[in-house]
Parts: C-alpha cells; sequence; structure tokens
C-alpha cells in the first residue's frame, strides 16, 4: 500500500492544520501483496443472501487469507499480565489504547482523583448529532501530548497546558468523523473513522503515515471500534451497509496492509475488540445482540453468544438480509477472571466464560446497557451503567449488587475506575466522581452538553470530552439545530 503524505494546509492558512483529502486516495491494486481467496470450509450468511439476490459487499470469510499472515507472539504479553492483573502490557513499552489495555479494564489504581476540581482549559470539538459515544481524548504514554479525536474528522494534539501542537483535518469530516480513541504505539496513532478508513499518524509531525482505504476493508462504510494492538498488528472493526453487518479486521501495523479478516458479525458493530493473552481469546459484540468469540492467536472461531431482546436474530438474518434488534451490544467488553463481561440493549448486564461463552450470571436494570464497564481485579468488582441513570458496582463472581448510584441521566460512554474513585459521564451534562466503595458523590462539574467520553486521569489532570448542546434534536418535525459544540476539557485540583 502506498504510503500518503498529509495533504495542504486548511482555509485559513494555520501551519498546524494539514488536510487529507478522501477523494485521493488512489484505488488499491493487488500488486505487490497477497490476494485473499474465499474459504472453501465455510459458506457465510452474506454469501447466502448474496446468491439469493440480495446486494452485499465483498467480505473475506473467516479463514481467508490465513497463509499471508503472521500470528502475532503473545508470549510477552501474557507473562506481563501477571495472571489477572489490570494491565496486560508492560509499564515502559509506549504503548497507550482505550480503555487501558488489551483486557479493556479502564482502570487506573495509581491515579488519586482530586476531592474538587476546577477546568483548566477546553477548547470546541464535536458538532455531530450523532448519539454515539464520543472518543475518549488518549494521552501519549509519556503524558506530553494529549490527542483529540473529534465527530468533525478532526484531530488535534495538546499539550497538558492546553496549548495546541498540531492539528489534522481528514476524509472523515465527509462523515461522522471519529468515534473511536486512538492506539498509540511508539510515536504513532492509529484509529478508524466513519469514512470507513483507518489513519496511522505521526504523533511528533501531525503527519498520515498510512491510511488504509475503505475499499481494501472490502467496502466499509465505517469504523468506530478502538484498535487494539500487539506486536505489530491492529485489530479493530468495521461496519458495512446492504445488509447491515459487520467485519473482524487485522492489520499490519507498520504499513496498513490488511491480512485476515471474518466477516460473520451481523448488526453494525461498535464495540472494541478485547484480548485476553493468557486466556488465549478475542471477544468482541455487535448489534445483532451476539457476543462473538475467537481463540487467539490463531484466530479460529471459538464461540457465539446470543443475547436476549424481542426478536433477536438468533444467529441469523431474514431472507431480505434484515434482522430484528433488541438487544443490541454497544459497549466494549472486558475480559476478567476467565469471564466476558457484557452490558446488552435487553437490559442485562451478563458475565460469560470465557472458554465456551455459557451464561454464568446476569444483572437486570430493566434498561438499555451500551456504557463500556470498568473492572477493579484487586477488589472482583466491575462497574456498569445503564439508561436508568444509575451506575451499579457488581460483584464480578457473583453478580451481586454492592451499590448503585444516581448520576441523573443515561450512561453511554466509559466508566473509569482508580485508586478511590469512579468517573462518569451522563447525560444530564455533568461528569460525576463517586467513591469506589460506596458510590457516593465526591463532586460532579457541569458541562454544555451530553458528557458521553471516557474521563482520563493523568498526574494531576483528567481529560474528557462532550457532545454538542442541540435543539430539536429528537422533534421530527423541527430542524434540528447545533446549539453548541461539545468541547474538550482539563480539570485540574481546585486548590
Amino acid at each position: 500500500m502506498t504510503e500518503r503524505a498529509a495533504g495542504p494546509r486548511d482555509a485559513d492558512g494555520d501551519p498546524d492544520s494539514r488536510s487529507v483529502d478522501a477523494a485521493a486516495e488512489s484505488t488499491p491494486t493487488d500488486a505487490g501483496r497477497p490476494v485473499r481467496e474465499r474459504s472453501g470450509a465455510r459458506v457465510t450468511r452474506r454469501q447466502l443472501l448474496r446468491t439469493a439476490g440480495t446486494a452485499g459487499i465483498v467480505g473475506l470469510a473467516g479463514c481467508a487469507g490465513r497463509q499471508y499472515r503472521t500470528p502475532p507472539d503473545c508470549s510477552s504479553v501474557a507473562a506481563a499480565a501477571g495472571g489477572d492483573g489490570y494491565e496486560p502490557l508492560p509499564a515502559d513499552d509506549g504503548i497507550s489504547m482505550f480503555r487501558r489495555g488489551l483486557r479493556r479494564y479502564g482502570y487506573y489504581p495509581e491515579e488519586t482523583v482530586p476531592s474538587a476540581v476546577r477546568v483548566d482549559w477546553s477548547f470546541p470539538t464535536n458538532r455531530i448529532g450523532h448519539t454515539a459515544a464520543k472518543s475518549t481524548p488518549r494521552p501519549t504514554p509519556d503524558g506530553e501530548t494529549i490527542l483529540v479525536a473529534s465527530d468533525t474528522g478532526r484531530i488535534d494534539a495538546v499539550a497538558p497546558t492546553g496549548e495546541r501542537r498540531w492539528r489534522i483535518d481528514t476524509g472523515a469530516s465527509r462523515s461522522l468523523g471519529f468515534h473511536g480513541t486512538p492506539a498509540i504505539v511508539d510515536g504513532t496513532a492509529y484509529i478508524g473513522g466513519y469514512d470507513g478508513d483507518c489513519y496511522a499518524i505521526d504523533i511528533a509531525s501531525g503527519d498520515v503515515i498510512w491510511r488504509t482505504s475503505a475499499r481494501e476493508f472490502g467496502g466499509a462504510i465505517a469504523i468506530g471500534s478502538s484498535p487494539a494492538y500487539i506486536d505489530g498488528t491492529l485489530y479493530l472493526l468495521a461496519e458495512y451497509s446492504d445488509p447491515a453487518s459487520g467485519a473482524l479486521w487485522e492489520l499490519d501495523a507498520a504499513t496498513g496492509n490488511p491480512t485476515w479478516s471474518d466477516d460473520r458479525l451481523w448488526g453494525m458493530p461498535h464495540p472494541s475488540p478485547a484480548i485476553d493473552c493468557r486466556a488465549g481469546r478475542l471477544v468482541t459484540g455487535s448489534n445483532d445482540g451476539v457476543v462473538y468469540c475467537w481463540e487467539f492467536p490463531s484466530l479460529e472461531f471459538a464461540w457465539s453468544f446470543q443475547a436476549g431482546g424481542e426478536g433477536g436474530p438468533n444467529g441469523e438474518a431474514m431472507a431480505d438480509g434484515r434482522f430484528h434488534l433488541g438487544a443490541q451490544i454497544k459497549g466494549t467488553i472486558p475480559i476478567y477472571d476467565g469471564a466476558a463481561f457484557v452490558g446488552s440493549w435487553d437490559g442485562r448486564f451478563y458475565r460469560l466464560d470465557i472458554a465456551d461463552g455459557s451464561e454464568e450470571w446476569s444483572f437486570e436494570t430493566g434498561r438499555v446497557i451500551m456504557s463500556n464497564p470498568a473492572i477493579d481485579p484487586d477488589r472482583g468488582v466491575v462497574y456498569v451503567g445503564s439508561d436508568d441513570s444509575f451506575v451499579y458496582a457488581l460483584d464480578a463472581g457473583t453478580g451481586d449488587e454492592l451499590w448503585s448510584a444516581d448520576v441523573g441521566g443515561r450512561v453511554i460512554g466509559s466508566i473509569t475506575a482508580t485508586a478511590e474513585t469512579i468517573l462518569v459521564g451522563s447525560y444530564d451534562t455533568h461528569l460525576y466522581a463517586l467513591d469506589r466503595a460506596t458510590g457516593e458523590r465526591r463532586w460532579r462539574v457541569e458541562n454544555r452538553g451530553h458528557v458521553t467520553s471516557g474521563a482520563i486521569p493523568r498526574g494531576d489532570r483528567i481529560y474528557y470530552a462532550e457532545r454538542g448542546r442541540f435543539s430539536n434534536y429528537d422533534d421530527d418535525e423541527a430542524e434540528t439545530v447545533l446549539e453548541e459544540p461539545g468541547q474538550a476539557y482539563c480539570l485540574v485540583p481546585d486548590e
């Protein structure tokens, strides 16, 4: 794949701003890269739909192209995990990713949240009414640069004190921008956009190192998941239409070349893949209400689990390619203690055995669950938010409720667990800090729009972002108006 440098400056001539034109994308060819053939071992559901006259994407089924991939080496990661340790990556390996690591715990035990905070700086970032959770600001491993990806297709790199290092506007500006969070590895940020492209960006300069086009993902219309990185390899989910479906992709991080994919997912998947090298599993969910699990790193398919909901698809689509909703799985699924922890739109939160996908317990909130849960492995507690406006602390082993806290609005973003505090954004426009042991409110900060990104503590600072503020958004008879763009924020202690 050809490397593509960043394009010209933006219209106002800002020397820190670069633009990447989606229309300039060259047509991919098979020259110099392996040609992937469809596996004869399994006929995918999308193939069946096409033979029945249903339009579908150019899919790559199951084991296609596996002879051209080199499975990543998991031995160092498995050894560093230390059993069920919170961070399955060495602390000094130059890697930072969504939900803290491959197991997606969202756990920062070394960080202490101040007893009172104030806003140190903010700047406008999100302007699109799409209700998916917004991208979470991501500090580099050394904490010296924070990347803020926007639903406008823009990425800002700022110093901890708020000074802008650079800005890039990408081809994702023609769609719904970015909702995933960058994975940062040795000075390079990897992020997928709602244009269906995946970008590798040099953090020092803001230059685009490579860009994998939607066409190279088989005609993807969006990438909303945040990449997982291990041993030179990236894993992410792509979304498709006609029919609504998805695929898990493996990429070479150095070049962006796709090396493997599996298109068995139905519904347009939003979660980010979670990987447990010690257990040898990769899991994710999708809008069809199904949890999918592969052996890792072989990527042989292991099992699937169907959540409840009215008219769930039961793993199959109807004849015309549509499926009934009701149990969508939007949140990323953490892996802990030999189990996957899954929130569903059917109003239940599940613990599934990672070995075979069997249900070990479920907890009912009665309302949609789409937040990304946090895991505290030191205490064996999982924290999850719901559309019922509550955050729940559950015993990870039994599913028993330890406490619940009302946060005034829907919780659709990521929950963060720190040394003594739970950080959670709410649809009531506030960021909440809750006592980790009791759920009692320590403080809350009022913002402008719904707080739907994760909140990331780093030193004495907390970074997060919100959705824009709109009028008439839920009124089909009136024009939706952006009243105020959503902001990215930095909180500091209020002495």
